[in-house]
This record gives structure tokens, C-alpha cells and sequence, in this order.
């Protein structure tokens, strides 16, 4: 059994410690940090571990323009793919996707009685004006109301559009994006998706009977008439304009890559995990930017906004975890084999900064057997800063290696003050990994400052 942990400021009775001490499951990234006292960039050594900040921008200089990128290709050809895959990469920017195909003019009464006469791969097909009106206002800053087009009705909704604010990166996608000059203007980069002719018609053959519930008969007279004498005549021509051609499409993961990198280049993104090794931004997933979505909506239940909350602090502290030390352990496993694994750190405990830092004790405590969690509470002392007020931590917290927990993270005041707390009980700066959910809108502050050695964070 684990002895009783007290300090003079209060008296508070901890879990106990499972005798063989605290069990967690989680892998341990390489290396390990060192702390340089001299060096301003690295001035501290305790790991930040953090989900993604409040606005995926939040922890980079603002972008006087959005990037506008131009994906064109012929139908089927894995346009729609491509633009997912850099989505998903450039998921430290605020990425919004603008499909052509929203542009479509509504069919008139008269066009809808002859709609298999209608050649929708013609430029005359889409308002190519409001195009351009969207993309440079979007361009410019401002929020834009894209139509909604019925594939089925072959009409816009009249009654509701889709809200685009400002981003970083625009991706604006479609069989014709190339052909207007007034449009090309508007882009930065120009990618052209190749596929060849057999697999774009097998691909339409599918879209179009399930998604726009179509028969094959008039998908390939409609292919026939209209699609592959556009492909001739419009599409194919507007190749000569891109920057990048990708064949195979979605399948090119190389080229997509070095798509990306350059993207990242001219937006001027910095790595901050390669400037400050010392910060640990967890990888982003739809998964993640799912919940951090959910709970950002004002609309939100109650329950689900602390279900979607518990979610994210459960892989923070999971992540957080891997970067403890272990040490090879091998065991006999129930056939008697011998299996090599680890045996991760036992002289363990988390602090929690108070109030917000105890909604992450319980995820914790579930990845944590027995673990001793200690508090700290720091109170705002008029304009002065923060002042501290009452700390509850273990008699042994310089032996142990410390999770400091506080999920969101304005000013860093607070997680200064704990750091310093910390420190002055004896814990070296690398035995402590700062715990953070959401980094608040205005970024990281004074916490920046002092731990990253940068004013510009």
C-alpha cells in the first residue's frame, strides 16, 4: 500500500497505488528530451502535448490571402478524391472545398422537359459569373453562400445554401475550372487529375445509376452524346494550363505529397513541433476534427458536449503517456512462450490545474491504475497576473514524473505559475508533460513566450 501524500496547506486522501504501481497501455515515440537551460528556443523541457489548437491557424502567422487551388479532369477521373487526400493533409489550415458543380444554372421549365437533350459538360451549363463573384470575395475575406444544386431535380434549392467563411486554402474543383481565363486568373495553383478514358466510364457507369439514381442505357447515351465530346472539345484543351498533372489520380500518393509540401510552402507554415521539440500536437483526424466540430456548435446538447469532451481528453492523456520512459521486460505468456515487451514508468502521478484541469482526472485515472493526482489552483490577483492559492501534491512529486493537466489554454499564465510550482518542488522540467485539449483563439501568449522562445507564437 501507498503511503498517505500531504502538504501543510491541506489534507486530502489520494487512491492507492496498485503495489506492482501504475499500469497504462500506449507506445513511446523516440527520443527523449533534454533541457538546455541557455537556450531561449528550448527553454524549457517538459513536454506540451496538445490536440489541435481552437482554429487550425491559431499557432501560425495570418495569411494576407487564401490559396487558391484549381483541380480539373475529366468526369470520374478522381478529382473528388484528390481534393480529400490534401484536405486531409493540410490539416493544420483551415481548408474549404468549392465544387463547380454548385454552379449549375437551375433548368428552366421548357430545358427540363428535354433534360436528356441538355448537355451539362458545356460551359454554358454554369453561372460562371457567380463563380467568380464567390471565389473572390472568398479570396478577399468574406463569408459567400454557395448554392445547392438537385442533381435530380436539376434545380438549386431556393431555400437553403451552404455557408463558406474565410479559410486558408480554397480548393475549387470541377470539370471546367480551367476553361474561363477570368477563373484561372483567380488561382495560385492548377492541378490537372488524369485517368484513363475506360476507368473514368466504368467510375460514371457507378456514380450515376446509385448516386443520382440514373439507368446505364442513358448514362452512356448521355456519355456518348454529350460527355466525351465535351472531354474532346473543352477539357482535355484546358490541360495545357496546369501546373501539375496527376495521373492515376488518388492513386498517386506521391505526387499528392510533394502537392502538399509545396502548399505548405507558399502558405509560409511552420512545423512547430520541429522548431520546439518540446511540443506535441497530436495528429489530426477526420475522427478528431469531427469532435473538436461538434463540440465547438452552439447548438450542442449538454451530455454530447461532455461525451465528444471526455473523447478528446481521453486521447490527450493516451498520447501523453508515450512519452514516459520504459524500460524491456520479458514474460512468460499462458503457452509458455517468451514474449519481449516494456515495463513503463511507475513513479507516476498528474496534477490538475483547478477548475478545468479536473475534467481530465477521470481519463486519467481510467488509463491510469491507482494513479495519486495532486491540485493546484491559481487565482487572478486583479491586473497583476495570477497569484497562487492552494496546492495539494504529493511529499514525493520530485521523484515522480508529472502530467500537469489543463485543457484549455488562453494566456499560459496559469500553466506558468503550475510549471514554476512544480519546478520549485523539486520536479525537473523534463518529468513534466503539460496536458492540453484546445489552445483559446488568441493563441498561446505569454506560455509561448516563455517555453518556446518566440514572440511569434
Amino acid at each position: 500500500m501507498a503511503e498517505e501524500t500531504t502538504t501543510p496547506s491541506a489534507a486530502m486522501e489520494y487512491p492507492i497505488e496498485a503495489a506492482s504501481g501504475v499500469h497504462f497501455s500506449g507506445l513511446r515515440p523516440d527520443g527523449l528530451l533534454i533541457s538546455p537551460a541557455s537556450s531561449p528556443a528550448s527553454s524549457s523541457s517538459q513536454r506540451v502535448l496538445s490536440s489541435f489548437p481552437a482554429s487550425p491557424g491559431d499557432l501560425s502567422a495570418p495569411h494576407k490571402q487564401p490559396f487558391v487551388i484549381g483541380v480539373s479532369g475529366g468526369t470520374a477521373s478522381g478529382k473528388t478524391t484528390v481534393c480529400d487526400m490534401i484536405i486531409q493533409q493540410l490539416h493544420d489550415h483551415r481548408v474549404v472545398l468549392v465544387n463547380q458543380d454548385s454552379f449549375y444554372r437551375g433548368l428552366t421549365d421548357d430545358e427540363l422537359k428535354h433534360v436528356h437533350e441538355y448537355n451539362f459538360d458545356h460551359p454554358d451549363a454554369f453561372d460562371t459569373e457567380q463563380l467568380l463573384e464567390c471565389i473572390g470575395k472568398l479570396k478577399s475575406g468574406q463569408p459567400v453562400q454557395v448554392p445547392i444544386y438537385n442533381f435530380k431535380d436539376h434545380r438549386r434549392c431556393s431555400d437553403s445554401f451552404r455557408q463558406v467563411n474565410a479559410t486558408d486554402v480554397i480548393i475549387l474543383e470541377g470539370i471546367l475550372v480551367f476553361h474561363d481565363q477570368r477563373v484561372r486568373n483567380l488561382m495560385n495553383m492548377k492541378i490537372f487529375v488524369d485517368a484513363d478514358a475506360d476507368t473514368r466510364l466504368a467510375r460514371r457507369i457507378k456514380r450515376d445509376t446509385v448516386e443520382r439514381s440514373r439507368d446505364v442505357h442513358s448514362v452512356l447515351e448521355q456519355y456518348s452524346k454529350f460527355v466525351k465530346p465535351a472531354f474532346d472539345n473543352f477539357i482535355l484543351p484546358s490541360k495545357k494550363y496546369a501546373d501539375v498533372i496527376i495521373p492515376r489520380g488518388g492513386e498517386n500518393h506521391v505526387a499528392i505529397d510533394l502537392i502538399v509540401q509545396h502548399i505548405r510552402t507558399k502558405l509560409g507554415q511552420h512545423n512547430l513541433c520541429k522548431i520546439y521539440p518540446n511540443l506535441n500536437v497530436i495528429l489530426s483526424t477526420f475522427q478528431i476534427r469531427g469532435m473538436h466540430t461538434l463540440i465547438r456548435d452552439r447548438e450542442i446538447a449538454k451530455h454530447d458536449f461532455a461525451f465528444y469532451s471526455d473523447r478528446l481528453i481521453r486521447l490527450v492523456v493516451e498520447h501523453g503517456l508515450g512519452y514516459l520512459p520504459f524500460t524491456e521486460k520479458q514474460v512468460i505468456t499462458p503457452t509458455g512462450s517468451v514474449y519481449t515487451g516494456v515495463n513503463f514508468c511507475k513513479k507516476l502521478c498528474g496534477v490538475s490545474i483547478i477548475r478545468s484541469g479536473e475534467s481530465m482526472e477521470n481519463a486519467l485515472r481510467a488509463c491510469c491504475k491507482g494513479i495519486k493526482i495532486g491540485k493546484i489552483l491559481i487565482h487572478r490577483s486583479g491586473d497583476n497576473g495570477k497569484q497562487l492559492i492552494y496546492e495539494k501534491l504529493p511529499k514525493d512529486i520530485s521523484q515522480r514524473h508529472v502530467l500537469l493537466m489543463d485543457p484549455v489554454l488562453a494566456t499560459g499564465n496559469s500553466a506558468i505559475q503550475a510549471i514554476g510550482l512544480l519546478v520549485r518542488k523539486g520536479v525537473p522540467e523534463s518529468q513534466i508533460i503539460f496536458l492540453n485539449l484546445i489552445s483559446a483563439p488568441e493563441g498561446m501568449g505569454d506560455f509561448g513566450d516563455r517555453y518556446f522562445g518566440t514572440d511569434d507564437v
